[in-house]
């Protein structure tokens, strides 16, 4: 076939298997029939599926012997320590009143009186803070003042056990005692932190049991939320 520089030629759809071209005769061979090209079976990009290999060792699950359980896990914790002010361990009530504790009626003389207090038990985590320095939030209660200021107060739980006369258990309240010299301004009504050394135990006056906390105050500070 032959085609002018410059001509268009457009494929126009004749008999099956034969493409005519305008104003170009199709060739014949021999027998006389057009020539008919063979279709050209089109280009299809075959991609054959790869393996995906793993770069990197995947251990097996250990298993148990025979005859034994499985190990348990072991969780690598660290165990929580108090938060610190200074040299003050944060202690709060939360913690002082976590537990029973049964008050006798009679002076520690009376043999029932002597067995009730031996029976209660302060727990382990109250007693590592016996003679420690801490930091204590909680209410004011004035019980001596000299020269304007407080030498001698009760630290309580609740501001109702100050101002509504809500009885307190006995680990609910902290008496604290000043350094001579040392009182400080009353506060009421607001939480207050005191910090000082702590005493755990029982406390006897006149042979009757009135309290388990005593502190050594050291000085007074402000409404630190603990």
């Amino acid at each position: 076939m032959v085609v002018q520089r410059g001509e268009v030629v457009l494929r126009v759809a004749g008999r099956a298997g034969a493409t005519i071209y305008p104003g170009v005769r199709p060739c014949r061979d021999g027998t006389g029939q057009p020539r008919v090209a063979k279709p050209v079976e089109p280009l299809i990009a075959k991609v054959e599926p790869k393996e995906i290999v793993l770069t990197e060792p995947v251990e097996p699950a250990q298993k148990p012997e025979a005859g034994k359980p499985a190990p348990t896990p072991v969780e690598l914790t660290q165990p929580e320590l108090p938060a610190k002010i200074g040299d003050y361990s944060l202690i709060s009530f939360d913690r002082l009143a976590s537990f029973a504790y049964e008050v006798p009626d009679d002076p520690i003389t009376d043999p029932k009186a002597k067995a009730i207090i031996e029976k209660n038990i302060i727990p382990k985590s109250v007693t590592d803070f016996h003679k420690k320095k801490i930091a204590l939030k909680g209410y004011m209660l004035p019980l001596k003042v000299e020269g304007g200021k407080i030498t001698e107060m009760l630290i309580l739980r609740d501001q109702s056990m100050c101002c509504y006369g809500t009885v307190p258990k006995i680990n609910e309240w902290v008496s604290v005692r000043m350094p001579e010299g040392k009182g400080v301004k009353p506060i009421m009504d607001v939480p207050i932190t005191i910090f000082g050394t702590l005493k755990v135990g029982e406390v006897l006056e006149n042979g009757y049991l009135v309290g388990i906390y005593e502190l050594d105050g050291h000085r007074l500070g402000g409404p630190i939320d603990l």
